[in-house]
């Protein structure tokens, strides 16, 4: 039996800034990290396709404790990896990892105040649970059930299992899908490939942005590195706040920008047949292409678009539902990702199941009925980790609080009243196809999750934290186990 004051599950992104707040805010708890892998950085060491990269600005993504040196704005995979590891390292944060452990179970006692973890290399117990594991699968992604995939004699893969030997050099190459995915492998294969073909049921809505951001230069170059970071962040998070806050009130000028941009690359036939999408702006994550990219390697020819459906495949590739059939020596499927709330962990409380879908977001972090335990997700409309630095302060406030108030358990406890709504405000296919599997949001606060950081990070700070919390003393600890 393994003992810490702190568990920590994910060694990604998360998990490593979660350690890194703990050692700092609260230096006498002990902790461990739990990581499925046998590598650290979590997505991005998964993730191995051809041009794999972030699609926020490193500015924002990037810890706000260590600041990002590197010279692009949107870095590859291996370029985060890298940052994520060696901020391990230089903390010390990576003698507290054990690899090679999935999490199987977690069991809360109130008579012990501890949860007792199950994993695939023996059992743990824990003051507190922190789950920083993301919300999907990495097992695998989603794929939809092709007829007449067993005919097809090429290469078919999907992104999140790419071969490490696969060679497209001179092949003819499809990739289905039109996120983000899709969206950086076709220019990132174009070179190479004799031709990309992206093939899509709709459009998306697709923005260029520079690789390099100017103003960041010019204030590296000038300020001490730590000041010039927090300018960039601060500038860029207002930049993405303000551009999400005018797509929600007015959609017709951020569809115009937006087309406006595609029209700088492309003619206007090509954007209104495959870049004029059907859906608001930001009803699904907006698709960056870093200078442009996608679209060069369409208007350069090294890469097309279909917008059409698949019938079938077929010996040679694809027969869409017009009739057309796209001949390809490599499928790529960019179909998405199998969403899995908590990394697929089973939760019970005093012995009674914990339903995900019947439980409440409390403030973003927390299972309503559900003490002691915290989860980390991200923003959808801006860097994940500006929300997971805010959950990884609040947890050690929580602590804190805890500690001097001499309490032994803390659980979130949701009105009655309460109306419920999805917590994940994306109509995406891989969202919406588990949104019921995932807690519900409130319609205020401490319910509500809002997708703004600027007034969570005044919120969070300062919040309550005893607003609709449920405290136990530990002396009423002691005297259960007295009786």
């Amino acid at each position: 039996m393994n003992e810490t004051d702190v568990l920590i599950v994910g060694a990604g992104l998360s998990g490593i800034g979660a350690a890194y707040r703990l050692q700092q805010e609260r230096p006498h708890d002990s902790y461990a990290i739990l990581e499925q892998r046998d590598a650290i950085g979590g997505t991005w060491d998964l993730f191995r396709y051809p041009g794999v990269r972030s699609d926020s600005d490193m500015f924002t993504l990037s810890y706000p404790f260590r600041p990002w040196r590197g010279e692009k704005s949107m870095a590859d995979g291996e370029s985060i990896r890298s940052y994520i590891r060696d901020t391990a390292r230089e903390a010390g944060i990576d003698r507290h990892i054990r690899y090679g452990t999935t999490v199987q179970r977690a069991s809360w006692s109130s008579a012990d105040a501890r949860w007792t973890v199950t994993t695939s290399r023996g059992t743990w117990t824990c003051r507190f649970l922190y789950l920083c594991a993301g919300y999907y699968s990495y097992e695998s992604g989603y794929q939809p059930d092709f007829p007449g995939l067993a005919d097809y004699t090429g290469t078919f893969v999907h992104p999140q299992a790419w071969p490490e030997d696969l060679d497209h050099t001179g092949k003819r190459v499809v990739v289905i899908g039109s996120g983000a995915t899709a969206v950086t492998l076709v220019p990132a294969m174009a070179g190479q490939a004799a031709h990309v073909t992206m093939l899509q049921r709709s459009p998306s809505y697709l923005t260029a942005l520079p690789l390099k951001d100017k103003v960041a230069d010019t204030l590296r170059r000038r300020l001490p590195a730590g000041l010039a970071h927090r300018l960039v962040r601060a500038k860029n998070i207002a930049v993405t706040q303000a551009f999400y806050q005018l797509a929600r009130r007015r959609p017709a000028m951020v569809k115009k920008v937006l087309r406006g941009i595609a029209l700088r690359f492309l003619d206007e036939q090509a954007v209104d047949e495959h870049f004029t999408p059907r859906y608001e702006p930001w009803d699904q994550r907006l698709c960056v292409i870093p200078g442009g990219d996608f679209y060069q390697a369409v208007r350069d020819g090294s890469a097309s678009v279909v917008t059409d459906h698949v019938e079938r495949f077929t010996e040679k590739g694809i027969l869409l539902r017009s009739g057309q059939e796209l001949e390809a020596d490599v499928v790529v499927s960019a179909t998405g990702l199998r969403m899995l709330p908590l990394g697929g962990l089973d939760l019970s409380v005093d012995g009674a199941p914990v339903t995900l879908g019947d439980t409440f977001s409390y403030r973003g972090l927390m299972l309503s009925g559900v003490p002691n335990l915290a989860y980390c997700i991200g923003y959808t409309n801006a860097s994940w980790t500006l929300r997971a630095d805010l959950s990884s302060r609040y947890v050690c406030r929580l602590l804190n609080h805890m500690d001097k108030h001499g309490y032994a358990a803390a659980a979130p406890t949701a009105p009655a009243s309460a109306e419920r709504r999805p917590l994940l405000d994306l109509t995406s296919g891989y969202v919406q196809r588990a949104i019921d599997a995932f807690p519900s949001q409130g319609t205020s606060e401490p319910w509500r999750v809002q997708q703004n950081y600027v007034a969570d990070a005044l919120r969070m700070s300062r919040a309550d934290l005893t607003r609709d919390m449920r405290f136990t003393p530990a002396t009423a600890r002691r005297l259960q186990e007295a009786s």
